[in-house]
Parts: C-alpha cells; structure tokens; sequence
C-alpha cells in the first residue's frame, strides 16, 4: 500500500472546495435567520399599526359628522399600511424562501462533506491514477440543480407571488371604492383583471420552463420551436431555429437532455454574451441527434471551462458524454461562440 500525493488528489481537491462552500453557505443562513428575526419584529409593529388605523377608519366611517376630506385622509392613511404590511410580509416571504434553500443546499454539502471524509485515502500499490472523480460529478449535479430552484424561487417570489399580493390590495381598493366612487371603482377591477391575465402567462411560462407538457405530447422538435419564440418574446434576442433531417419522436432522456442542453445555451446566450443573434441548428441523423448553438456575442476563452461559474456547460459535456455522445466548444473573446454536441439517436 502506498499513500496517494493530496496535491494530485481529486478527491480532496473536491472536498477542500464543498468545505468552503459549506462555510459560505453557513455564513449566509446566519445572515439570513437574523434578517428574518429583525423582519418579523417589523411586520408585528406594521400589523399593530394597521389595524389601529382600520378602527380609526371604520370609527370615521360611523360619524355622520364627518368631512369628506376627514373620510378621504383616513382612507388613504388605512391603504398606505396595508400596502407598507403587503411589502413587508412579501420580503419576509422571500428571506423565509431563501433560508429554506441555504440550509438545503448546506444538509447536502453536510452529506457530501461526509461521504468524501469516508473515502480511502489509499490505493493499492501498482494500480495506477484513480478513475474520474464522481462524486465531483455529483456535486456539479446537485449544485446545477439547486442553483435552478433558487432562480425559479426568486422568479415566482417577484413575479407572482408579488402580483398576488398586489391583487388582495386591489380587491380591498375596489372594494371600499365601491360606496364612494364606482366609476374608479370599476377602473380599480379592469386593472386587476389585466394583471390576473398577465400574471397568469408567467405561471404558464414557469411551468413550460420547468416542464414542457408538449414535449411527452409532441417531441422534441415542435417543443424547441415554440420555446424559442417564446424566448423571443421575452428577451428580444433574435432566436433563428433551423431544423433538419427526419423529424421523429425519441427517447425521453435524449429529448429531454438536448431540450435542457438548448434551454441552458439560449439562458447564457442573453444573460452573459451580449449577443443579439442566436443561431441553432438541430438535425435529425440516422444514428445521432447534433445539435449547434452559435451566437454574435463577446465570447470568452475555453479554459472557462475549469472555473466554477461554467458550471452549466459542464453539466451539458458531463451528460452528454454519459449517453455516449460528444461535446465541442469553440469560442474566441470578440467574436463569438459556437457550442456544438451529438447524442445518440435512440428512438422509442
């Protein structure tokens, strides 16, 4: 037996980089649990001070000696703490979210931490380098995946989770207009049923993002097209799909590998490359499914690849390779990228 180099050892390469996410994400709960200590302490105040001015509002109201203005002011004064309570339980909603997906994400470093401690730190004499290191596989794996709840989280806490709470403050405007001023009344509920529609396209597009429906229903290739235009629509990047080869159903983990892989691209392709042209070309071979996305934007040097932050592109190289399929990269800082991979084209 002979002891292995740590220097030349991935395995505590990974467990020296998971320990210092793990004392990052446990200074950040710490962060967030005294944020949402102080954050409750201030809706219980809110919550005390609006309902003092609700009995002052209804007491307003039973006086029939009271001035319209005298109406108006503590009207206005009963909407202006429902809307400063509305906000600050939307931010403590949001904290409470956020402490839930850091003491995840720090119970799965814990576990990780755990499993690489137990590793032998020995090989038998003679057998040569250690095979490719999965749990850093496995990290990468339940990083992506966290990193993409907490982006949908913060999407559904500002999007509509936020509109709904806009909707109580609306109804409750509409509401009490109704005896002074029917006509804002109804003004009131027109602009309510309009952002109930808008906010009601967004859950519509979460769930598409999470899951399109139409991919076990139609395949592969109607799905990229319609997520590409509306990806189009909400970013204004210019998308131009262009589809070739036998268009046919496969199986479902390859359609949904190559539908993630483009879903990621597209992702990076508006939020980091300043590109405003997006070409993807998926065809349809005999035997492999190929896939290229190339756009006009800045670009970056390759060896990005071995930093952290590429962690979706080496998610994408990972599983692609995994199915026997292969990755390329080609890309030159100034002029653009082109990211290309084929999978096996296993059909149903």
């Amino acid at each position: 037996m002979v002891f292995v180099d740590e220097q030349a050892n991935p395995l505590e390469d990974a467990r020296k980089d998971i320990k210092t996410d793990l004392e990052e994400a446990t200074r950040s709960l710490r962060e967030v649990t005294l944020m949402i200590d102080q954050s409750q302490v201030e809706v219980s105040k809110l919550t005390q001070r609006n309902a003092a001015i609700t009995t002052h509002l209804q007491q307003v109201q039973s006086q029939g000696s009271a001035s319209a203005q005298e109406i108006r002011m503590a009207y206005d004064s009963a909407l202006d703490a429902q809307q400063r309570l509305l906000v600050m339980r939307g931010q403590l909603e949001k904290l409470q979210n956020d402490r839930n997906h850091l003491s995840q994400h720090k119970s799965v470093l814990e576990k990780l931490v755990t499993a690489l401690d137990y590793q032998p730190q020995v090989v038998a004499a003679g057998t040569g380098p250690a095979p490719k290191n999965e749990k850093s596989n496995m990290e990468m794996v339940i990083q992506a995946q966290e990193s993409e709840r907490q982006r949908l989280s913060r999407l559904m806490h500002d999007g509509p989770a936020q509109a709904l709470s806009n909707f109580i403050l609306q109804t409750e405007i509409a509401s009490r207009l109704m005896d002074v001023d029917v006509t804002r009344a109804r003004e009131e509920l027109a602009n309510l049923k309009a952002a109930a529609m808008g906010t009601l396209q967004k859950v519509r597009n979460f769930i598409f993002e999470l899951r399109p429906m139409m991919l076990d229903d139609l395949g592969l290739a109607p799905t990229i097209k319609r997520y590409a235009d509306t990806f189009k629509e909400q970013t204004g990047l210019d998308v131009n799909i262009n589809i070739t080869g036998q268009e046919r159903r496969l199986e479902s983990y390859i359609e949904v590998l190559v539908f993630r892989a483009l879903q990621e691209l597209l992702g990076n392709a508006s939020r980091h490359s300043q590109a405003n042209l997006v070409k993807v070309l998926v065809d349809f071979g005999e035997s492999m499914v190929k896939v290229s996305v190339d756009d006009n934007g800045k670009g970056f040097a390759p060896e990005i690849l071995a930093q952290k932050n590429s962690l979706g592109l080496n998610l994408i190289r990972d599983r692609v390779e995994m199915v026997g399929g292969n990755f390329e990269l080609d890309s030159v800082i100034g002029k653009g990228t082109r990211i290309s991979f084929a999978v096996p084209a296993v059909k149903q």
